[in-house]
């Protein structure tokens, strides 16, 4: 059996880290390693976890998820993020994999496809969820 995809949740809201938490157990493929409800804890906690794959919110305060991608990928340059958000704007999806990212999904996106974009990512493979590829025209 393969080993399951180290996953780290990065979300300020406590619903999300837990649903996800929860969803990801129910899968063989994963395992959340941590969850983290803010940008800073991320900091200062994943570099040490070096899990496979960073899901990344993007919207959180006061270090929002941009700027936390950003200071991850330059303390360990193969950390591998997806950004996510609620907001289902392309530009936010350009912008974080401008930064290094290697996916983005929204929130409104089927589990299923997120679940997708962390083994394509794991993989080595760039993803962006349908609904904001749609929008790029990709």
């Amino acid at each position: 059996m393969p080993a399951k995809i180290r996953v780290v949740i990065v979300d300020d809201h406590q619903v999300i880290r837990t649903s996800w938490k929860i969803l990801f157990g129910t899968d063989d493929r994963f395992d959340v390693i941590a969850v983290f409800k803010s940008g800073q804890e991320a900091i200062e906690e994943v570099p040490a976890l070096s899990p496979d794959v960073v899901l990344m919110d993007i919207n959180m305060f006061p270090l929002n998820g941009f700027d936390t991608t950003s200071q991850l990928l330059q303390i360990n340059p193969a950390t591998r993020v997806i950004g996510i958000s609620a907001n289902n704007y392309p530009g936010y999806a350009q912008k974080i994999m401008a930064i290094g990212a290697r996916g983005f999904v929204t929130k409104s996106s089927p589990f299923d496809e997120l679940t997708s974009a962390v083994c394509l990512v794991n993989d080595g493979e760039t993803y962006i969820c349908q609904e904001i590829s749609r929008h790029l025209g990709n």
